[in-house]
Protein backbone atom coordinates (compact mmCIF):
# COMPACT_ATOMS: atom_id res chain seq x y z
CA UNK A 1 0.00 0.00 0.00
CA UNK A 2 1.40 3.52 -0.91
CA UNK A 3 1.92 5.13 2.47
CA UNK A 4 2.12 8.49 0.72
CA UNK A 5 -1.61 10.68 0.32
CA UNK A 6 -1.28 12.58 -2.98
CA UNK A 7 -3.72 15.54 -4.72
CA UNK A 8 -5.51 13.80 -7.47
CA UNK A 9 -3.96 15.80 -10.12
CA UNK A 10 -0.52 14.13 -9.10
CA UNK A 11 -0.17 11.48 -12.41
CA UNK A 12 0.73 8.35 -11.44
CA UNK A 13 4.24 8.45 -12.79
CA UNK A 14 4.68 11.21 -10.74
CA UNK A 15 3.32 9.30 -7.91
CA UNK A 16 6.26 7.07 -8.32
CA UNK A 17 8.98 9.21 -9.01
CA UNK A 18 7.98 11.35 -5.24
CA UNK A 19 7.99 7.95 -3.56
CA UNK A 20 11.25 6.88 -4.76
CA UNK A 21 12.92 10.20 -3.93
CA UNK A 22 10.83 9.64 -0.39
CA UNK A 23 12.07 6.38 0.38
CA UNK A 24 15.70 7.66 -0.83
CA UNK A 25 15.22 10.78 1.65
CA UNK A 26 14.01 8.20 4.27
CA UNK A 27 17.18 6.07 4.16
CA UNK A 28 19.37 8.90 4.34
CA UNK A 29 18.21 10.81 7.46
CA UNK A 30 17.77 7.31 9.42
CA UNK A 31 20.99 5.35 8.19
CA UNK A 32 21.32 3.94 11.46
CA UNK A 33 18.29 1.62 11.04
CA UNK A 34 19.80 -1.68 11.13
CA UNK A 35 19.70 -4.17 7.48
CA UNK A 36 17.80 -6.61 9.33
CA UNK A 37 14.90 -5.00 9.27
CA UNK A 38 11.19 -6.26 10.42
CA UNK A 39 9.85 -6.18 6.63
CA UNK A 40 13.04 -6.62 4.03
CA UNK A 41 14.84 -9.43 5.91
CA UNK A 42 18.26 -9.55 5.97
CA UNK A 43 20.51 -7.76 3.54
CA UNK A 44 23.92 -7.85 1.96
CA UNK A 45 26.01 -5.35 2.56
CA UNK A 46 27.89 -3.57 -0.16
CA UNK A 47 30.49 -0.47 -0.49
CA UNK A 48 28.04 1.86 -1.58
CA UNK A 49 25.47 1.26 1.10
CA UNK A 50 25.35 3.80 3.77
CA UNK A 51 27.25 2.74 7.12
CA UNK A 52 25.53 2.20 9.67
CA UNK A 53 25.75 0.76 13.18
CA UNK A 54 24.70 -2.71 12.94
CA UNK A 55 27.25 -2.82 9.97
CA UNK A 56 30.13 -1.48 12.17
CA UNK A 57 28.94 -3.48 14.64
CA UNK A 58 29.76 -6.19 12.42
CA UNK A 59 33.26 -5.06 11.38
CA UNK A 60 34.13 -4.84 14.78
CA UNK A 61 33.42 -8.41 15.03
CA UNK A 62 34.85 -9.59 12.02
CA UNK A 63 38.30 -7.66 13.72
CA UNK A 64 38.55 -4.97 10.30
CA UNK A 65 39.81 -1.71 11.24
CA UNK A 66 36.83 0.87 11.66
CA UNK A 67 38.09 4.55 9.90
CA UNK A 68 36.79 8.20 11.06
CA UNK A 69 38.17 11.23 10.15
CA UNK A 70 36.61 14.72 11.08
CA UNK A 71 34.75 16.67 8.40
CA UNK A 72 33.85 20.30 8.85
CA UNK A 73 31.87 21.35 5.45
CA UNK A 74 30.91 20.04 2.09
CA UNK A 75 33.87 19.68 0.13
CA UNK A 76 35.41 17.83 2.83
CA UNK A 77 32.42 15.84 3.68
CA UNK A 78 32.51 14.82 -0.16
CA UNK A 79 36.38 14.14 0.10
CA UNK A 80 35.46 11.93 3.33
CA UNK A 81 32.71 10.27 2.06
CA UNK A 82 34.22 9.44 -1.70
CA UNK A 83 37.37 7.98 -0.06
CA UNK A 84 35.07 5.42 1.36
CA UNK A 85 35.77 6.45 5.72
CA UNK A 86 33.42 4.62 7.47
CA UNK A 87 32.95 7.67 9.96
CA UNK A 88 32.54 11.08 9.01
CA UNK A 89 32.98 12.65 12.51
CA UNK A 90 32.09 16.88 12.48
CA UNK A 91 34.03 17.37 15.57
CA UNK A 92 34.64 20.63 17.86
CA UNK A 93 37.89 20.74 16.79
CA UNK A 94 36.56 22.92 13.99
CA UNK A 95 36.82 25.44 16.77
CA UNK A 96 40.86 25.79 16.05
CA UNK A 97 41.37 24.70 12.74
CA UNK A 98 38.43 26.75 10.85
CA UNK A 99 37.65 29.25 13.46
CA UNK A 100 41.37 29.67 14.34
CA UNK A 101 40.90 29.53 18.45
CA UNK A 102 43.41 27.91 20.48
CA UNK A 103 41.03 25.61 21.95
CA UNK A 104 37.64 23.45 21.17
CA UNK A 105 35.92 25.74 23.42
CA UNK A 106 34.43 28.59 21.59
CA UNK A 107 32.71 27.16 19.12
CA UNK A 108 29.08 27.09 20.18
CA UNK A 109 26.11 25.30 19.09
CA UNK A 110 24.46 26.92 16.67
CA UNK A 111 28.12 26.96 14.87
CA UNK A 112 28.38 23.53 15.11
CA UNK A 113 24.93 22.83 13.55
CA UNK A 114 25.95 24.70 10.34
CA UNK A 115 28.71 22.48 9.95
CA UNK A 116 27.03 19.42 10.81
CA UNK A 117 24.33 20.36 8.16
CA UNK A 118 27.27 21.57 5.15
CA UNK A 119 28.68 18.30 6.09
CA UNK A 120 25.35 15.95 5.79
CA UNK A 121 24.79 17.53 2.19
CA UNK A 122 27.95 16.01 1.03
CA UNK A 123 28.21 12.76 2.83
CA UNK A 124 25.81 10.09 1.50
CA UNK A 125 27.42 6.83 2.34
CA UNK A 126 29.80 7.23 5.83
CA UNK A 127 27.87 7.27 9.65
CA UNK A 128 27.46 11.01 10.52
CA UNK A 129 28.49 11.18 13.82
CA UNK A 130 28.00 15.57 15.85
CA UNK A 131 30.14 16.47 18.53
CA UNK A 132 28.73 18.59 21.22
CA UNK A 133 30.21 21.82 21.85
CA UNK A 134 31.71 22.80 25.24
CA UNK A 135 28.40 24.26 27.44
CA UNK A 136 25.50 22.85 25.55
CA UNK A 137 24.86 19.30 27.67
CA UNK A 138 26.98 20.35 31.13
CA UNK A 139 24.33 21.72 32.77
CA UNK A 140 21.58 18.70 32.70
CA UNK A 141 20.35 15.32 31.37
CA UNK A 142 17.79 17.45 30.25
CA UNK A 143 20.15 19.88 28.32
CA UNK A 144 22.21 17.33 27.30
CA UNK A 145 19.16 15.34 25.70
CA UNK A 146 17.72 18.41 24.15
CA UNK A 147 20.97 19.53 22.49
CA UNK A 148 21.27 16.20 20.75
CA UNK A 149 18.07 16.19 19.41
CA UNK A 150 18.83 19.42 17.82
CA UNK A 151 22.42 18.08 16.22
CA UNK A 152 20.25 14.99 14.71
CA UNK A 153 17.16 17.33 14.19
CA UNK A 154 18.93 19.96 12.92
CA UNK A 155 22.33 19.08 11.75
CA UNK A 156 20.77 15.75 10.41
CA UNK A 157 23.70 13.68 11.98
CA UNK A 158 23.19 10.00 12.70
CA UNK A 159 24.85 9.88 15.87
CA UNK A 160 26.69 12.35 18.62
CA UNK A 161 29.95 12.44 20.62
CA UNK A 162 30.63 13.59 23.88
CA UNK A 163 33.33 14.23 26.19
CA UNK A 164 34.05 13.16 29.76
CA UNK A 165 34.79 10.59 32.43
CA UNK A 166 32.79 13.08 35.28
CA UNK A 167 29.08 10.82 36.84
CA UNK A 168 27.60 13.67 35.22
CA UNK A 169 28.58 13.09 31.65
CA UNK A 170 27.79 9.63 32.32
CA UNK A 171 24.73 9.89 33.73
CA UNK A 172 24.14 12.51 29.94
CA UNK A 173 25.01 9.75 27.78
CA UNK A 174 22.81 7.51 29.28
CA UNK A 175 20.01 9.80 29.23
CA UNK A 176 20.68 10.61 25.62
CA UNK A 177 20.89 6.73 24.34
CA UNK A 178 17.53 6.58 26.50
CA UNK A 179 16.11 9.44 23.71
CA UNK A 180 17.59 7.07 20.69
CA UNK A 181 19.80 8.99 19.46
CA UNK A 182 23.35 6.80 19.25
CA UNK A 183 26.30 7.99 21.75
CA UNK A 184 29.98 7.73 20.99
CA UNK A 185 31.93 8.13 24.09
CA UNK A 186 35.33 10.04 24.40
CA UNK A 187 37.99 9.73 27.31
CA UNK A 188 41.79 9.96 28.06
CA UNK A 189 42.68 13.67 27.05
CA UNK A 190 39.38 15.54 26.49
CA UNK A 191 39.99 18.52 24.91
CA UNK A 192 37.04 20.63 26.65
CA UNK A 193 38.24 19.82 30.08
CA UNK A 194 41.78 21.49 29.64
CA UNK A 195 41.01 23.91 32.44
CA UNK A 196 41.27 20.53 34.95
CA UNK A 197 43.53 18.77 33.05
CA UNK A 198 46.58 21.64 33.39
CA UNK A 199 46.33 21.79 29.23
CA UNK A 200 46.34 19.29 26.32
CA UNK A 201 47.92 17.00 28.52
CA UNK A 202 47.98 12.87 27.63
CA UNK A 203 46.21 10.95 30.26
CA UNK A 204 46.86 7.17 31.64
CA UNK A 205 50.29 7.65 32.40
CA UNK A 206 50.41 6.34 36.19
CA UNK A 207 48.57 3.88 37.56
CA UNK A 208 45.61 5.48 38.94
CA UNK A 209 44.97 7.41 35.58
CA UNK A 210 45.28 4.55 33.46
CA UNK A 211 42.44 2.55 35.43
CA UNK A 212 40.32 5.43 35.37
CA UNK A 213 40.78 5.76 31.97
CA UNK A 214 39.56 1.64 31.13
CA UNK A 215 36.62 2.28 34.28
CA UNK A 216 35.77 5.46 32.71
CA UNK A 217 35.29 3.36 29.02
CA UNK A 218 33.65 0.30 30.84
CA UNK A 219 31.07 2.98 32.43
CA UNK A 220 30.06 4.33 28.97
CA UNK A 221 29.58 1.22 27.49
CA UNK A 222 27.50 0.19 30.02
CA UNK A 223 24.62 3.31 29.72
CA UNK A 224 24.51 2.25 25.87
CA UNK A 225 27.33 4.32 23.68
CA UNK A 226 28.12 1.84 20.87
CA UNK A 227 31.73 2.78 20.51
CA UNK A 228 34.54 5.04 22.63
CA UNK A 229 37.23 7.37 21.22
CA UNK A 230 40.66 7.22 23.22
CA UNK A 231 42.99 9.80 23.38
CA UNK A 232 46.29 10.34 24.11
CA UNK A 233 46.40 7.51 25.96
CA UNK A 234 49.45 5.02 26.19
CA UNK A 235 49.16 1.52 23.92
CA UNK A 236 49.20 -0.29 26.94
CA UNK A 237 46.52 1.55 28.77
CA UNK A 238 44.29 1.30 24.81
CA UNK A 239 45.13 -2.36 24.40
CA UNK A 240 43.42 -2.87 27.99
CA UNK A 241 40.79 -0.71 27.54
CA UNK A 242 40.05 -2.20 23.76
CA UNK A 243 40.22 -5.93 25.59
CA UNK A 244 37.91 -4.97 28.38
CA UNK A 245 35.71 -3.87 26.17
CA UNK A 246 32.89 -5.30 24.41
CA UNK A 247 32.41 -2.17 21.59
CA UNK A 248 34.82 -1.07 19.44
CA UNK A 249 37.03 1.75 20.94
CA UNK A 250 38.37 4.41 18.11
CA UNK A 251 42.29 5.80 19.14
CA UNK A 252 43.59 8.74 18.02
CA UNK A 253 47.31 9.03 19.66
CA UNK A 254 46.49 6.08 21.17
CA UNK A 255 48.56 3.71 19.11
CA UNK A 256 47.95 0.66 16.90
CA UNK A 257 45.70 -1.54 19.62
CA UNK A 258 42.04 0.28 19.23
CA UNK A 259 39.05 -0.74 17.17
CA UNK A 260 39.66 1.64 14.45
CA UNK A 261 42.00 5.30 14.26
CA UNK A 262 40.30 9.47 13.84
CA UNK A 263 42.84 12.09 12.68
CA UNK A 264 41.81 15.49 11.86
CA UNK A 265 41.36 16.26 8.16
CA UNK A 266 43.48 18.83 7.87
CA UNK A 267 46.04 17.52 10.17
CA UNK A 268 46.11 14.08 7.71
CA UNK A 269 46.23 16.42 5.02
CA UNK A 270 49.20 18.65 5.96
CA UNK A 271 46.64 21.42 4.52
CA UNK A 272 47.95 23.92 7.40
CA UNK A 273 50.93 25.63 7.31
CA UNK A 274 50.49 29.22 9.04
CA UNK A 275 52.58 29.12 12.65
CA UNK A 276 48.74 29.10 14.62
CA UNK A 277 48.15 25.33 12.83
CA UNK A 278 51.57 24.51 13.30
CA UNK A 279 50.74 25.22 17.40
CA UNK A 280 47.79 23.31 17.52
CA UNK A 281 48.80 20.17 15.62
CA UNK A 282 49.64 17.62 17.68
CA UNK A 283 52.89 15.28 17.31
CA UNK A 284 51.02 11.98 17.18
CA UNK A 285 49.36 12.75 13.80
CA UNK A 286 50.85 11.48 10.57
CA UNK A 287 51.03 13.84 7.72
CA UNK A 288 49.42 11.65 4.21
CA UNK A 289 49.86 15.06 2.19
CA UNK A 290 51.09 18.09 1.46
CA UNK A 291 48.15 19.60 0.63
CA UNK A 292 48.96 23.26 2.37
CA UNK A 293 52.38 23.52 0.19
CA UNK A 294 50.29 22.97 -3.32
CA UNK A 295 47.26 25.43 -2.38
CA UNK A 296 50.26 27.70 -1.72
CA UNK A 297 51.81 26.93 -4.90
CA UNK A 298 48.90 26.92 -6.65
CA UNK A 299 47.32 30.71 -5.21
CA UNK A 300 51.02 31.87 -5.92
CA UNK A 301 50.93 31.36 -9.55
CA UNK A 302 47.77 32.79 -9.59
CA UNK A 303 48.49 36.03 -8.48
CA UNK A 304 52.12 35.94 -10.44
CA UNK A 305 49.61 35.64 -13.85
CA UNK A 306 46.94 38.31 -12.80
CA UNK A 307 49.81 40.51 -11.74
CA UNK A 308 51.38 39.45 -15.01
CA UNK A 309 48.26 39.84 -17.07
CA UNK A 310 48.64 36.40 -18.43
CA UNK A 311 45.15 35.20 -16.59
CA UNK A 312 42.65 35.05 -18.19
CA UNK A 313 43.24 34.63 -21.33
CA UNK A 314 41.47 33.80 -24.23
CA UNK A 315 40.90 29.50 -23.56
CA UNK A 316 39.52 31.20 -19.96
CA UNK A 317 37.25 34.29 -21.52
CA UNK A 318 34.52 31.75 -22.89
CA UNK A 319 31.52 34.12 -23.66
CA UNK A 320 31.16 35.75 -27.10
CA UNK A 321 29.56 38.55 -28.62
CA UNK A 322 28.73 38.79 -32.15
CA UNK A 323 30.71 41.05 -34.77
CA UNK A 324 27.66 42.99 -35.86
CA UNK A 325 26.51 43.16 -32.32
CA UNK A 326 30.04 44.66 -31.30
CA UNK A 327 29.43 47.48 -33.77
CA UNK A 328 25.94 48.22 -32.64
CA UNK A 329 27.37 48.06 -28.94
CA UNK A 330 30.52 50.71 -30.41
CA UNK A 331 27.44 53.11 -32.14
CA UNK A 332 25.91 53.16 -29.20
CA UNK A 333 28.46 53.86 -26.43
CA UNK A 334 29.86 56.61 -29.30
CA UNK A 335 26.20 58.44 -29.08
CA UNK A 336 26.46 58.42 -25.62
CA UNK A 337 29.66 60.82 -25.77
CA UNK A 338 32.07 57.08 -24.53
CA UNK A 339 34.27 57.17 -27.21
CA UNK A 340 37.07 56.03 -25.14
CA UNK A 341 35.41 53.25 -23.88
CA UNK A 342 33.95 52.49 -27.34
CA UNK A 343 37.67 52.07 -28.15
CA UNK A 344 38.38 49.76 -25.17
CA UNK A 345 35.42 47.63 -26.89
CA UNK A 346 37.23 47.33 -29.97
CA UNK A 347 40.29 46.70 -28.81
CA UNK A 348 39.29 43.92 -26.39
CA UNK A 349 37.40 42.54 -29.59
CA UNK A 350 40.31 42.48 -31.31
CA UNK A 351 42.61 40.92 -28.32
CA UNK A 352 40.38 38.30 -28.02
CA UNK A 353 41.04 37.05 -31.31
CA UNK A 354 38.31 38.60 -33.38
CA UNK A 355 34.90 38.33 -33.36
CA UNK A 356 32.62 35.97 -34.07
Amino acid sequence: MNQYCYPPFISSRDRHQISGAMHRLARRLFSNVPESTVYGGPKPQNPNQRVTLNSLRQKHLAGDPITMVTAYDYPSAVQVDTAGIDICLVGDSAAMVVHGYDTTLPITLDEMLSHCRAVARGATRSLLVGDLPFGSYESSSAQAVDTAVRVLKEGNMDAIKLEGAAPSRIGAARAIVEAGIAVIGHVGLTPQAISVLGGFRPQGKTINSAVKVVETALALQEVGCFSVVLECVPAPVAAAATAALQIPTIGIGAGPYCSGQVLVYHDLLGMLQHPHHAKVTPKFCKQYGHVGEAINKALSEYKQEVQDKVFPGVSHTPYKISEGDVDGFMNELQKMGLSEAASAAAAASKGMGGRE
